[in-house]
């Protein structure tokens, strides 16, 4: 499995404003919050519950601060414990990160504009869910 790495998860969590991001995350939401599998673990705590963050708490963190690496790579760290101690688990969230690349996420690819000098904005994304307006004056500096 390619791992999840923090800028993955900080990019996702910032677009969760749109239908895509926003599905992809609730994807990741409800496979943390499964219960870990049944039975003892590596490292498994008396009673056979894991003594490791089952990545909940870290999910919460990064959705109330999408542009925090720390809190994504805390994120990225426990799925990735969660995963090596869960077949499962790692099985399941393996399907979701390889949906989340290739459909609903996305791949980022940088894009450059070129051939001269810009005077105008220009606005670079995906999924824009609402009207935009650039309030421009026209200037004549020709």
């Amino acid at each position: 499995m390619d791992p999840i790495t923090a800028a993955a998860l900080t990019a996702l969590a910032g677009t969760v404003g749109g239908e895509a991001g926003r599905q992809t995350w609730q994807g990741l939401t409800a496979l943390v919050r499964r219960p870990f599998r049944r039975g003892a673990a590596p490292g498994a705590a008396p009673g056979g519950s894991p003594a490791i963050s089952s990545g909940e708490l870290e999910l919460v963190d990064l959705e109330n601060s999408p542009a925090d690496p720390l809190r994504a790579q805390a994120l990225a760290t426990a799925l990735g414990v969660r995963a090596a101690m869960d077949d499962e688990f790692r099985a399941l969230l393996e399907e979701w990160w390889q949906q989340a690349r290739s459909g609903s996420g996305g791949d980022v690819h940088t894009n450059s504009i070129s051939g001269g000098t810009q005077n105008a904005p220009f606005l670079q994304g995906r999924d824009f869910s609402g009207g935009l307006t650039f309030n421009m004056s026209q200037t004549d500096d020709r």
